[in-house]
C-alpha cells in the first residue's frame, strides 16, 4: 500500500519544478508535463487542484502557465499532499472518533495514534524549500 499516492508524487514533482524555476515566471502545463514525465491531461488536473488549494497561480495566454503562489519556504509538504489526496492516515480507525466501536479501549489505536502524530508532524515540518536543498 502506498502512503503517498502516485498522483501526489507527480504533484510534488510539479511543485518542485515550479519552485526551481520560480524566477522564470509562468511555465506552461505542456512544458511541466513533458519535463516531469507526466501526461499532459493529468498535469492539468493536478495543477487545477493545486490552484484550487491556493498553492499555484495561473495565467492564460501565450506567455501564460503556472507559478507558485507563495515562497517555497512557506509551502509545506502537507499542503500539497492534502490538496491532492487528502491527509495521510496510517489506519482507518484514526479517520474520526467513531470510526470503530472498539476505538476507545483498543491498544492498537493508541499506538497507531502516536505513530500518526509523528508522521503528520514530520511531513508538516518539511517545506518545498527544504526539497530544493541538496544534501
Amino acid at each position: 500500500m502506498e502512503i503517498i499516492r502516485r498522483n501526489t508524487d507527480y504533484a510534488l514533482r510539479l511543485m518542485v519544478h515550479l519552485a526551481v524555476a520560480r524566477d522564470e515566471g509562468y511555465i506552461s502545463s505542456r512544458i511541466l508535463a513533458e519535463e516531469e514525465d507526466v501526461s499532459h491531461q493529468l498535469t492539468c488536473k493536478l495543477l487545477q487542484k493545486l490552484h484550487d488549494a491556493g498553492l499555484v497561480l495561473s495565467s492564460m495566454g501565450s506567455k501564460g502557465g503556472f507559478k507558485l503562489k507563495k515562497s517555497p519556504a512557506k509551502i509545506k509538504l502537507t499542503d500539497v499532499i492534502d490538496s491532492i489526496q487528502g491527509p495521510i492516515l496510517i489506519n482507518r480507525c484514526l479517520l474520526r472518533n467513531d470510526a470503530c466501536p472498539r476505538q476507545k479501549h483498543c491498544p492498537i489505536t493508541t499506538k497507531l495514534g502516536r505513530i500518526q502524530k509523528t508522521v503528520t508532524q514530520s511531513l508538516d515540518s518539511i517545506t518545498l524549500g527544504d526539497l530544493l536543498i541538496q544534501e
